[in-house]
C-alpha cells in the first residue's frame, strides 16, 4: 500500500494536492494528522513514549501523522520569504534530523531525511532560533535499509524527561542520508548478555531484512559484578558472537563497536581505560570472525585527550544546579552525554565508518 503525504504550512504552498495546515490545526484520530502538546517529558525510557516537541528548551508541539510500521522518506522545504530563517527539525525520540539550518531572505532550501516508525505515528518538531517550516511531504519506502543499533546508555534514545541526557545512536541519523533509517534498541543498563536474556535481540530479528544492519556495542555494563556481567575473553566474546551469526543467518551486516571511554584522565592528561580488557576481546573476536568493526575506544580516547579535561565537560552530561528544567542538582556525569555530546560521538561513529571504508553503509553518509 501505497503511503503519501502532502502538508502546506504556509498559504503559499498551498496546492491541489496539498493538505493544508498549520500550528493550529489540532491532531484529530479521523484526519490521522494535526499538532498536539505532549501529556509532559516522559522519565520511562523502556515505554519509548516520549514526543520530540519535549526535546526543545522549551518544549513546542509535536505534528502527528498516523502510520502504519515502516521506513519513510520525508522532504521539508525550509526558508522565509520575508526574514532569513533557522530550523531544527527532531524526530521520533528527540532524534535531529536536521540542525539549525539556515536560509537568507527569500531563499528556500529543500532537505530529505528518512524515519523508522514502528509505534504507528511519525512524529516530528520543529524550533529553532526562527523557524521556517514550508512543506513536508512524507512517502513510505520499503526499499530503504535499516540501521539497527543494540547497546547500553551511551547509545540508547534517553527520555525527554532526561534532556539534555543523550546516546550517540539518538544523533546518528543526522550524519545518514535519506537512503537509510535508524532504529535504536539500546537500552540503558543493558550488557551483551541481559540484552539477550531480556529477549531484546528477538525483537530486533524479527524486525531485520537482508541488507540491514546491526551495530552492536557493550562492555560498560558486562564488566560489572551482577546477573549481567559477562568475562572479557569468554562470556562477552560469546554473546556477541550470537549477534554476529544470527545477523550473518539473516542476510544482515553485523558491526562491532568497541566501547568509548569514560571521562577519566591521569595526572598527564592521558585518559584511562576503564573497561579493562573488554576492548580488546572485542578486537579480537573481529579479527577472528572476521566482522566489521569500529574502533570507537581508540578514536574517543585521541578526542577526548584533544580537548583535554576541562573541553571534555561539554561533551559530558555537566550542568549546574537548575541550568535544566529536569536537573535541579545539575549534573557531573563522566559516563553519559549531553545532546551536543551525542552529537560529537555520534560524528565520531560516522567518521570511524568512512574511514574503514565500510561498504555499503559509508555510501549512506552525508
Amino acid at each position: 500500500m501505497r503511503i503519501h503525504y502532502k502538508f502546506a504550512f504556509l498559504p503559499e504552498e498551498d496546492k491541489p494536492d496539498f493538505i493544508r495546515i498549520d500550528q493550529t490545526v489540532s491532531y484529530d484520530m479521523a484526519l490521522g494528522h494535526g499538532f498536539a502538546e505532549s501529556a509532559g517529558p516522559s522519565k520511562n525510557e523502556d515505554l519509548r513514549d516520549s514526543w520530540p516537541g519535549d526535546y526543545f528548551i522549551p518544549s513546542v508541539k509535536t505534528f502527528l501523522v498516523d502510520v502504519p510500521y515502516g521506513n519513510y522518506r520525508v522532504s521539508v522545504t525550509l526558508g522565509g520569504a520575508d526574514a532569513l530563517s533557522s530550523t531544527t527539525v527532531k524526530a521520533g525520540l528527540g532524534s535531529i534530523m536536521l540542525d539549525n539550518i539556515q536560509t537568507p531572505t527569500g531563499q528556500f532550501v529543500h532537505e530529505t531525511f528518512a524515519i523508522h516508525v514502528e509505534n504507528g505515528q511519525l512524529k516530528l518538531a520543529f524550533s529553532g532560533e526562527a523557524p521556517s517550516v514550508r512543506s513536508i511531504v512524507i512517502e513510505r519506502d520499503p526499499t530503504i535499509p535499516t540501521l539497527f543499533l543494540a547497546g547500553d546508555s551511551t547509545v540508547t534514545d534517553q527520555p525527554s524527561g532526561q534532556y539534555p541526557y543523550a546516546g550517540w545512536g539518538q544523533m546518528i541519523g543526522k550524519f545518514f542520508t535519506s537512503s537509510i533509517a535508524v532504529s535504536n534498541h539500546a537500552r540503558s543498563g543493558r550488557s551483551s548478555k541481559s540484552f539477550i536474556d531480556e529477549n531484546r535481540l528477538d525483537k530486533i530479528w524479527n524486525r531485520l531484512r537482508p541488507s540491514d544492519y546491526l551495530l552492536v556495542q557493550f562492555a560498560h555494563n558486562d564488566e560489572k559484578d551482577n546477573a549481567g556481567g559477562t568475562k572479557p575473553f569468554s562470556t562477552y566474546e560469546q554473546y556477541l558472537r550470537e549477534y554476529i551469526h544470527g545477523a550473518r543467518r539473516r542476510g544482515v551486516y553485523p558491526i562491532l563497536v568497541s566501547p568509548m571511554h569514560r571521562r577519566f584522565f591521569d595526572e598527564q592528561g592521558n585518559i584511562q581505560n576503564t573497561h579493562g580488557d573488554y576492548i580488546e576481546a572485542m578486537r579480537q573476536l573481529a579479527v577472528e570472525e572476521n566482522v566489521l568493526y569500529i574502533d570507537l575506544a581508540g578514536t574517543s580516547k585521541r578526542f577526548f585527550e584533544q580537548l583535554g579535561e576541562e573541553g571534555t565537560k561539554n561533551i559530558f552530561m555537566w550542568a549546574e544546579a537548575n541550568e535544566y528544567p529536569g536537573m535541579p542538582e545539575g549534573a557531573r556525569d563522566n559516563t553519559h552525554f549531553s545532546e551536543q555530546g551525542g552529537i560529537k560521538i555520534a560524528r565520531l561513529v560516522a567518521e570511524c565508518i568512512r574511514e574503514a571504508g565500510i561498504e555499503p553503509l559509508k555510501f549512506y553518509l552525508r
